[in-house]
Order: structure tokens, then sequence, then C-alpha cells
């Protein structure tokens, strides 16, 4: 799992500040941004795992 946030991680220091509001993820029926799975990622937080599954399952990271 450190690799995949560590992926994501560096791709989000790449993306631009207006499009970190677009949604990434669509995590049990509610939308994510950018910003939120950072957030959740970076903590290490059981929603940030589920958004780094979804990501690498998307082929995001």
């Amino acid at each position: 799992m450190e690799d995949e946030k560590a992926k994501f991680l560096k791709i989000f220091g790449n993306i631009p500040e207006n499009l970190r509001e677009d949604i990434i993820a669509v995590i049990e029926e509610k939308p994510y941004t950018w910003n939120v799975a950072y957030i959740e990622i970076r903590n290490d937080t059981e929603l940030g795992k589920k958004i780094l599954k979804a990501l690498k399952e998307l082929r995001i990271i």
C-alpha cells in the first residue's frame, strides 16, 4: 500500500491546483476529489485505502 501512496502523492504534486477539485473516485456512491483523496490517503484512513484501491483499479496510479 505504501507504493501506491507514494505514486499518488507524486501524481498529486503535479496536478494543477485548478484541477484538484475534480472528482477522481466514487466510493460507496460518494464522489471524492483530488483534494479529499489527498487528505484521506496522507492520513492513512480506511477511506484513503479504499480510494487508493479504486485508483489502482482505474490505473490512475
